[in-house]
């Protein structure tokens, strides 16, 4: 099988422990992309922090933010955007407030969330990115459902951290039985993401597939959480981590090592170094 695209994970798959990426991590993408690979991000994070990533290792495609509740290649023109609208965000995140937990409403442009948990002097801070040319606040607020009365948001994606798992699974459930607009998508133990109906990273893949005409088989998925569970399954060859859970890494057709032993680099290099360059395979008239 010819494969046309590599869709990658950020934490926990490009990205080490320690925050970095890697030389050797660098490398294998730019070796992709030379072969003529499309190599886009399917993410959790929101857009800048994606796109800034997409800057370091050069990659200018789609990305795939926010859960695959936002896609785009350049900041205010995305290709496709999925909110929750903002009566349902206010209602959901009143909601939430019965709760001990940490709330955000992650946009494009900016965060808003409460003040649980967080440094008593902590109200607002700015994160000013020199070679973006924009800016990504996260502004704190006592009580975030009082704020979005008068400031109403539509987010794509709302995020919580709770004290235990059986919050978790309580408030997800009340809002699965209240709100058919909106999906619960577990990404770590303690830790909530709630996204527009039909919202995933695999529903982002497969949106930017079609555009690009891309197949289901010819498609790499590499990822190392829950929230990349379902895009390991659906893609051509489904790849895991090393420091994947368990469930993942069982689902997978391939399994390479974790992201502190350069798991990417390589499963890139050992896989690809297989594959001609799609323009060559395009001149034999392997592929159209």
């Amino acid at each position: 099988m010819v494969y046309k695209m590599l869709v990658l994970n950020i934490d926990g798959t490009l990205v080490q422990d320690n925050g970095r990426i890697h030389k050797l991590t660098r490398e294998a993408i730019a070796y992709a992309q030379n072969k003529g690979i499309t190599v886009t991000l399917a993410t959790a994070k929101n857009f800048p922090a994606a796109k800034r990533m997409a800057k370091t290792l050069k990659i200018d495609s789609h990305i795939i933010a926010h859960q695959g509740a936002y896609i785009a290649s350049e900041l205010n023109k995305p290709i496709y955007v999925n909110r929750i609208h903002e009566k349902i965000a206010r209602e959901i995140v009143a909601l939430l407030e019965s709760f001990s937990c940490q709330i955000k409403l992650v946009h494009e442009q900016f965060t808003l969330g409460n003040k649980v948990k967080l440094p008593e002097n902590m109200v607002g801070r700015v994160f000013l990115q020199s070679t973006n040319r924009f800016s990504y606040s996260e502004q704190f607020v006592e009580i975030v459902s009082e704020k979005l009365l008068d400031e109403p948001v539509s987010p794509p994606k709302i995020e919580v951290h709770f004290d235990d798992q059986q919050s978790v699974e309580d408030a997800a459930k009340a809002i699965a039985e209240m709100y058919n607009e909106v999906d619960c998508i577990f990404t770590e133990e303690c830790k909530m993401e709630i996204v527009g109906a039909n919202v995933s990273k695999l529903q982002g893949v497969k949106y930017v597939c079609e555009r690009l005409d891309i197949k289901r088989d010819e498609v790499v998925a590499i990822g190392a959480g829950l929230d990349d569970l379902s895009l390991i399954e659906w893609a051509g060859l489904g790849v895991s981590m090393g420091n994947a859970p368990a469930i993942v890494q069982a689902a997978a057709d391939w399994l390479t090592r974790s992201n502190n032993d350069q798991g990417v680099a390589y499963m890139v290099k050992e896989h690809f170094r297989k594959q001609q360059p799609l323009s060559f395979l395009k001149k034999i008239n392997v592929l159209k």
